[in-house]
């Protein structure tokens, strides 16, 4: 009986142990450096917003926080790599509309973007800024659809490629105004801009970082801002909701995701610690100096934004037969 009692005891003792050693583990968290998987190739718009935020949520959660660019696939590769990995908050998935756009392009993606992940903080958007190579006929954005309706098929549009967020707003901006444009597809939005700024396309979705400066010396004329409201960098600039699509937005969002199964207080740290990032006076000054709105909301709302966007552009691709190639 007292060699029963002991050996209970002991049992009692260890399991209590490894307990208190599990709950010590957890509550440690983050004690080793942090991956932020990155869907696109260094340099671009998408990377230097992680690469801003990654820096100082480095000293916000007193550990390295790591950039590692997974590009290919249209975002696919940077999602199943972080699908796969460990729940436990050092690997997350910094990622834009591609996310909810490739699951409408593609039904053998091989994973549920709803189910596979848990949504933690919309971080950042970046408002589309419709653009027009300075010789078109037109000036504003009404110009351009009276002149689009009266010309069906004469006007073509770039993009940085087949299914692209540029690609599927315009198509969506085609579809809510009836409009005809010939799809202009290339290797990246810098290839695109170009042949806007030439004259070989009309038209292109572009950002005010990348706009701005071709804009002041009269290459590219601004039309509309795809965003609720104004850009206090372009306050003249009307927004495509306010001149006659109430609602519509074409935005370049940035949040981050975890592998499903993350524990809740890691996910609730996060957002918190991503709150306090996007709070800080020099990292608001550096994305709004290039246009960047810092948002920093709650995980309920972003699968909310997420949810939203998955049918919509589900409903998009189908109505208007959009193919990824």
């Amino acid at each position: 009986m007292q060699i029963k009692n002991i050996r209970r005891s002991l049992l009692t003792g260890c399991a209590g142990i490894l307990g208190a050693m599990a709950i010590t583990a957890h509550a440690a968290y983050p004690d080793r450096p942090i991956r932020l998987i990155v869907p696109f190739s260094a340099g671009g718009t998408v990377d230097a917003v992680a690469r801003t935020l990654g820096a100082q949520l480095s000293h916000v959660m007193n550990t390295p926080v790591l950039i590692e660019n997974v590009p290919g696939a249209g975002g696919a590769l940077a999602t199943q790599r972080v699908i796969r990995s460990a729940p436990d908050g050092y690997t997350l998935l910094f990622t834009t509309p591609n996310h909810t756009i490739n699951p409408a392009l593609n039904d053998k993606i091989g994973f549920d973007t709803a189910r596979d992940l848990t949504a933690i903080s919309l971080v950042a958007q970046i408002p589309e800024l419709l653009i027009a190579n300075a010789s078109q006929p037109y000036s504003d954005f009404a110009g351009f659809v009276k002149y689009a309706t009266s010309n069906p098929g004469k006007l073509n549009y770039a993009s940085a490629g087949n299914g692209t967020l540029p690609h599927i707003t315009m198509e969506l901006l085609q579809q809510k105004l009836g409009l005809q444009m010939t799809h202009v597809p290339y290797k990246g939005a810098a290839p695109a801009l170009n042949d806007v700024l030439s004259g070989v396309v009309a038209l292109k979705y572009d950002t005010i970082a990348t706009s701005s400066g071709h804009i002041r010396n009269g290459r590219i004329k601004p039309l509309a801002i795809a965003s609720l409201k104004r850009s206090p960098l372009m306050p003249d600039v009307p927004t495509i909701s306010e001149s006659g699509l109430p609602g519509y937005q074409g935005i370049l969002w940035m949040g981050v995701l975890a592998p499903a199964g993350t524990p809740r207080d890691i996910v609730d740290m996060m957002n918190r610690s991503l709150r306090t990032t996007l709070r800080d006076p020099g990292v608001l000054k550096q994305l709004e100096a290039n246009g960047v709105e810092t948002v920093g909301n709650t995980p309920t709302e972003f699968e909310k934004l997420i949810d939203t966007e998955l049918r919509q552009w589900a409903d998009l691709v189908k109505s208007s037969n959009i193919k990824a190639y």
